[in-house]
C-alpha cells in the first residue's frame, strides 16, 4: 500500500507540474492551509520562477522604524510554539534560530517592544522586497445547524476518506509539497470536485456541519477559510478550515473578466456577488469553475485560527507563502489600503497561508470580522514592499 501511494502521489505531482503551481501545502506538512482571500484582477498571475526564498535572492538591509511593534510582539509570542519546532520551508531559518527571540519575548517591558525586535532580528529582503497585498476577513453569514426552509446550502465537515500525502516522506526533493485524494483500491485518486460535491458526492454521509442561507455568501466564506455562522435563534458560532479537496483554486473574478462579464478593475467580491445574484441561471457553472472545495470544523474560543495554530489578529497577521516567508516571522509591510487611498505601514507577523498566496512577497492582510472588514478586503489590491525580520543566527549564515 505504501509503495502504491508513493507512486500515485508522484504521478499526481507530475500532472500538476505542467501548470507550474505547487499544491497547497499548509503551515507545515501535514497541516493544510486555508484558502486565500478574494483574488482581484490586478493580482499577478505568473507563478514564481523559483521555489523558495533561499534561491530567490536575499539581501541584508538596514532596519527602519517599526510602527505598531507592541501589537506585533503580542502576535509573535503566539507563534513561538510553532516556530521552535517546525521546519522552515523557505530555507532561511532553522527551528533553533528562533529560540533566543522567543525566550526574550516573554519578558519585554512595556515601551521596549521595538528595542526587542532590533536586538533579536536582522532585516532582509527576498527578491528585492517588491510584492503585492490583497486582504481577507472573517465573514458572518446566516446559517442553521439543521436543514430547514431557507437554509439549503450545506457546509461540510472534512470527509474521513480525504487523505493528505506529504511528498517529502518519499523524496527529499519534494519536501514541503502535498497532494490530496482518496484511496480507491490500492491507488490514490483525486478527490471529488466542487461540481461533483454539489451534485451529491457527499450526500448521505452525515458530513453537513451546518446549512447556509445564501449560496454566494457560503462560497466566499470558503474563500476566506473561516467565519461566523449567525443562527436563527441569534447565537453565533465560529467555524474554521479543516481541509481542502486537493483541487487547484480558480479565481472566478478573473474568469468573469476573461468572459467579458465583468470589467477589469471592477471584479472584487462585491461586484462578483452582485453578478451572481443577477445571473442565477449561469451562477452554478461559474462557481463550479473553481473546483476547490473547503471543509470546516466548529471552533471554540478565539479565532479565526491561522496556519500556525494560533488565532490571527486584525491588521497584524498576514497570510504568506511559507516557501518564501517563514511562518511566524515578523515583517514590515508598506502598502496602501483600498487601492491608493490610505498609506499603510506597520510591523506584522506571518501567521497564515492561502491557496492563492504564492510566490515571493505575496501577502494577504487579515483585516478582521464583519461588514467593514469585508469592504476593505474586497477592495484591497495594492503593490507592497516587504522587509523580513529573521533571527540574528539565521542572518549570519547569509553573510558571505
Amino acid at each position: 500500500m505504501r509503495r502504491s501511494l508513493a507512486l500515485a502521489s508522484l504521478l499526481l505531482l507530475a500532472a500538476c507540474a505542467g501548470k507550474q503551481q505547487r499544491p497547497v501545502s499548509g503551515a507545515t506538512a501535514p497541516i493544510a492551509s486555508p484558502p486565500a482571500a478574494v483574488t482581484t484582477p490586478a493580482e499577478p498571475t505568473k507563478p514564481p520562477a523559483v521555489t523558495r526564498a533561499a534561491d530567490a535572492g536575499v539581501a541584508l538591509v538596514d532596519l527602519p522604524a517599526l510602527p505598531e511593534a507592541a501589537a506585533a510582539l503580542a502576535a509573535f509570542r503566539k507563534s513561538c510554539a510553532g516556530l521552535t519546532r517546525r521546519e522552515d520551508l523557505s530555507g532561511l531559518t532553522r527551528p533553533e534560530d528562533w529560540q533566543p527571540a522567543c525566550t526574550a519575548a516573554a519578558n519585554v517591558a512595556q515601551g521596549q517592544e521595538e528595542a526587542f525586535f532590533r536586538a533579536q532580528f536582522q532585516a532582509i529582503t527576498v527578491a528585492g522586497g517588491a510584492g503585492f497585498a490583497t486582504g481577507y476577513y472573517e465573514p458572518e453569514i446566516a446559517a442553521s445547524l439543521t436543514r430547514q426552509p431557507g437554509f439549503n446550502v450545506p457546509l461540510y465537515r472534512r470527509p474521513a476518506d480525504l487523505i493528505d500525502v506529504p511528498l517529502g516522506n518519499f523524496a527529499a526533493s519534494l519536501k514541503g509539497r502535498t497532494v490530496r485524494g482518496r484511496v480507491q483500491g490500492n491507488t490514490l485518486v483525486p478527490y471529488a470536485t466542487r461540481e461533483q460535491i454539489a451534485a451529491g458526492a457527499l450526500v448521505g454521509r452525515q458530513l453537513e456541519l451546518a446549512w447556509a442561507a445564501d449560496p454566494y455568501e457560503a462560497f466566499f466564506l470558503e474563500i476566506q477559510g473561516s467565519g461566523r455562522l449567525r443562527l436563527p435563534d441569534g447565537r453565533v458560532i465560529r467555524i474554521g478550515y479543516d481541509g481542502q479537496n486537493g483541487r487547484d483554486y480558480v479565481a472566478i473574478g478573473r474568469l468573469l473578466i476573461e468572459q467579458g462579464r465583468l470589467e477589469r478593475g471592477k471584479a472584487g467580491m462585491k461586484e462578483i456577488i452582485a453578478w451572481l445574484r443577477a445571473n442565477q441561471a449561469d451562477a452554478p457553472a461559474v462557481l463550479n469553475a473553481n473546483p476547490s472545495k473547503i471543509f470546516f470544523r466548529e471552533l471554540k474560543g478565539d479565532g479565526p485560527i491561522g496556519a500556525m495554530g494560533a488565532a490571527v489578529t486584525p491588521f497584524v497577521s498576514v497570510a504568506a507563502d511559507p516557501a518564501f516567508i517563514p511562518l511566524g516571522a515578523p515583517l514590515l509591510v508598506e502598502t496602501t489600503l483600498n487601492g491608493p487611498a490610505t498609506p499603510f505601514q506597520r510591523l506584522m507577523v506571518a501567521q497564515d497561508t492561502g491557496g492563492a498566496i504564492k510566490g515571493a512577497n505575496r501577502i494577504d492582510l487579515f483585516l478582521g470580522p464583519g461588514a467593514e472588514a469585508a469592504a476593505i478586503a474586497g477592495a484591497q489590491s495594492s503593490p507592497a514592499r516587504l522587509i523580513l525580520l529573521i533571527p540574528a543566527a539565521a542572518a549570519a549564515r547569509l553573510t558571505p
